[in-house]
């Protein structure tokens, strides 16, 4: 059994592959930083297979595939992204439309490409990791707000086809709320609502995978993903604002 994570250099992605690697899957890690993949992961009882790429460039996206496709990769785990903070006409261009091609681009492109792998073989797992982020605008960080929304809506129509062909591939998308990672230094932000740590998020995510379910998410997110559904938009974009501002 073997698995491919990306952004597993910390935080979530680290805490899957970790434990993934207690169900003894052999591991493809991703990641910028080689030197850290080999400190993280050098004891692990199981093959490990460090990989530096910046994924936020398409031609390693699909560089990274092209290396891997004779693997027999059974689980993709997108989850290298990252976060910026502040009003959308004052926050970093460039640092947006490299958000944009790591959060969204390269999601796409290694979902596309090790999908029609699973397909062709009837079997294999995608999990792609997004954020209660996706199912509502966020103000203050409306970039990275943007591109989960497009993980998850992405992610749901797959699921549709995969069922109309009838397909054994599963997908599934991980929605959490706010996680203790290294997210808050690089968005320029800071959670100061209910948080969980990387090791529970990872665990949940991949038990639920495991069982199928498509849309997980954490037990300290299900009021708010019920709320969202109920809440007028402009009220949710003015609770979303005061709670950004508050982080600055």
């Amino acid at each position: 059994m073997k698995a491919l994570i990306t952004g597993a250099s910390s935080g979530i992605g680290k805490d899957i592959a970790i434990y993934l690697a207690s169900f003894g899957y052999d591991l493809y890690v991703v990641s910028r930083n080689k030197e850290k993949l080999d400190k993280i992961y050098k004891d692990l009882p199981v093959k490990v297979t460090t990989i530096a790429l910046d994924l936020a460039n398409k031609d390693n996206c699909i560089k990274l595939h092209d290396m891997l496709k004779d693997k027999n990769i059974d689980i993709l785990v997108n989850n290298a992204g990252f976060g910026d903070a502040g009003i959308f006409n004052k926050t970093s261009l460039n640092k947006e439309l490299d958000m944009i091609d790591l959060n969204v681009k390269a999601y796409h492109i290694l979902t596309k490409l090790f999908l029609d792998d699973f397909i062709k073989k009837d079997h294999g797992r995608i999990l792609n990791i997004a954020s209660m982020a996706g199912f509502m605008p966020g103000p203050n960080l409306a970039c990275y707000y943007a591109t989960k929304a497009y993980v998850l809506n992405l992610s749901l129509a797959i699921y549709e086809e995969l069922k109309e062909i009838k397909s054994n591939v599963k997908i599934s998308i991980f929605c959490p709320g706010p996680v203790k990672t290294n997210f808050n230094n690089i968005a320029n932000s800071e959670f100061r609502v209910s948080t969980i740590t990387s090791e529970y998020a990872a665990k949940y995510a991949i038990d639920n995978m495991f069982k199928n379910k498509l849309v997980i998410i954490p037990p300290n997110m299900k009021l708010n993903h019920l709320l969202i559904k109920v809440v007028p938009v402009k009220l949710i974009l003015k609770i979303n604002s005061k709670i950004q501002n508050k982080k600055k």
